[in-house]
């Protein structure tokens, strides 16, 4: 469809017309070629021919731009055939508790979605740039649960969730050596073809070393991740008065929004139940006691999308910014008090024009927003008046930039880095022109590392370094890092350490460092 286009709507567009040709050559051939009862050995052919193959293979999932995964019908779910590891148990006696130490800070430390501040970019590491002289080495390789979580990381370890048979785990890594520290398991599945199997929000370490995980199905857990034993746990459905049908509908891909730590509380997404619900208490956000699990507050209305909250301040003002369905607002981290809203998608879309991508905060007054389907990039300037009162104004917008599917972008010296339907992109920030475009890495994710960025493409698992300048597209280096069909998992780096995963398999990989 070109550079520029929607491939997944093309691939779909591809299908149907395949579709409805082969039916008018058999049409043609049942109504001017047979005769008499002859008329029905066409459409038994077709019939014939379409079903047969769906006796012996299913499609598992599709990937980022709908092309279907086929795999034989009797072959389990790779999950399946993962071991679910024990729970830890309660115990007075040390020499049985896990010997992990998530409450120490570090300089490398990733601990969150995105990493430091959310910002997608390790601003204090600089990587060699000659990786055929320093080449990126293997530290480990092996099988994990399906999910399309990412890697949260402090001092040596690294949490992410994965999905094993009917578990839902949180689970504790060491760099190091791959070696499982703890896991905690729920009894819930999330699968469907379009969304695929497990869960999809990264988890939050706070510095207390506690580990703060949302499940896909709405299970918000708070564990001592320095013990993996659980301290409180939620239901995010109840609070807001969701059932689970509703939600499947209304959360079609599953809740993929990572826990937002904010001063003595965690802030998730939440949701709206049907109008007619009995105890319906709809609400954009939810604010747990990160303590204690008590519901501290509850802001907005607005159903919810997939991006994950985030804090920063507009106009001087500290505040929440929250991606929701068909809007972007903006809360009172104290007590979850709406401030503005800016319409952003449409309501009933997060099925066909799901808002995926976060929110960046640029500036003392500017907000970033982009996404795929249609709609691209959008600058907006958020600010108050001497009455207190909050205005939205767009300073440009552009349907054919920034087109971010499942991905983020990164901020830098005054441009915009992002993969526009899969595609690498440079704009320039402030008038919202088109640096450079290319190439083609499918629904991958990116990473920014000092002065370069680190591509993953989505169905090769190969990571690209691009230097991040508006000069040009420069590729400096090129490994691959994970054998896959389809990688949605963002990277993760500790230090010089790159953590890679999709829904079957992680690695570590030591990446060289500049002098």
């Amino acid at each position: 469809m070109g550079s520029s286009g929607d491939f997944a709507l093309g691939n779909i567009l591809f299908v149907l017309c395949s579709f409805l040709a082969l039916l008018t050559v058999v049409g043609w051939l049942s109504l001017f070629v047979c005769r008499g009862w002859q008329r029905l050995l066409p459409p038994l052919g077709l019939a014939l021919m379409i079903g047969t193959p769906f006796l012996f293979f299913k499609i598992r999932e599709v990937d980022g731009e709908m092309i279907p995964i086929i795999v034989w019908r009797s072959s389990p779910d790779p999950d399946e055939l993962l071991e679910v590891p024990p729970p830890v148990a309660a115990s007075d006696d040390e020499e049985n508790m896990p010997i992990v130490d998530l409450a120490t800070a570090t300089a490398e430390d990733f601990p969150n979605f995105l990493g430091p501040n959310m910002a997608q970019h390790v601003t204090d590491v600089e990587l060699n740039r000659d990786w055929s002289a320093y080449p990126p080495k293997l530290v480990w390789e092996q099988s994990i649960g399906a999910g399309w979580c990412a890697f949260a990381t402090r001092n040596g370890y690294a949490v992410t969730m994965e999905q094993r048979g009917e578990q839902e785990l949180v689970t504790c890594y060491e760099i190091a050596t791959g070696e499982l520290q703890w896991s905690h398991g729920v009894n819930t599945r999330y699968e469907t073809v379009l969304g695929g199997i497990g869960p999809r929000a990264t988890p939050t370490i706070d510095e207390r070393g506690y580990v703060y995980a949302n499940g896909a199905t709405g299970i918000l857990r708070c564990i001592n991740g320095n013990t993996g034993q659980l301290v409180w746990q939620a239901d995010v459905l109840k609070q807001v008065g969701v059932d689970s049908e509703h939600d499947a509908a209304a959360v079609m891909y599953g809740r993929s929004n990572s826990p937002l730590v904010v001063d003595d509380y965690v802030v998730v997404a939440g949701g709206a139940g049907p109008d007619d619900a009995a105890d319906r208490t709809a609400a954009s956000l939810v604010a747990f006691n990160r303590d204690t699990g008590e519901v501290a507050w509850r802001g907005g209305d607005d159903q919810i999308g997939y991006a994950s909250p985030i804090i920063g301040k507009l106009d001087g003002v500290r505040q929440v910014v929250s991606v929701n369905e068909a809007t972007v607002s903006g809360h009172d981290p104290t007590n979850g008090n709406k401030l503005w809203q800016f319409p952003w998608g449409r309501p009933g879309a997060s099925a066909a024009d799901s808002n995926n991508s976060q929110p960046i905060i640029v500036g003392d007054d500017r907000l970033f927003v982009s996404k795929s389907y249609g709609v691209g990039a959008t600058l907006m300037e958020i600010n108050q008046n001497n009455a207190g009162k909050w205005n939205v104004e767009e300073v440009w917008s552009d349907p054919t930039l920034l087109k971010t599917k499942f991905t983020n972008v990164i901020v830098h010296d005054g441009y915009v880095y992002g993969l526009s339907d899969g595609i690498l992109e440079c704009v320039e920030l402030e008038t919202g022109e088109q640096q450079w475009k290319k190439g083609r890495f499918h629904q991958g994710q990116i990473l920014g590392v000092g002065s370069v960025i680190l591509v993953i493409d989505e169905k090769k698992g190969e990571v690209t370094m691009v230097e991040m300048t508006p000069r040009a597209y420069r590729k400096l280096g090129k490994f691959a890092a994970l054998e896959t069909d389809k990688l949605w998992n963002h990277l993760s780096l500790y230090g010089k350490y790159l953590l890679v995963r999709d829904a079957q398999t992680a690695a570590c990989w030591e990446l060289p460092l500049a002098d």
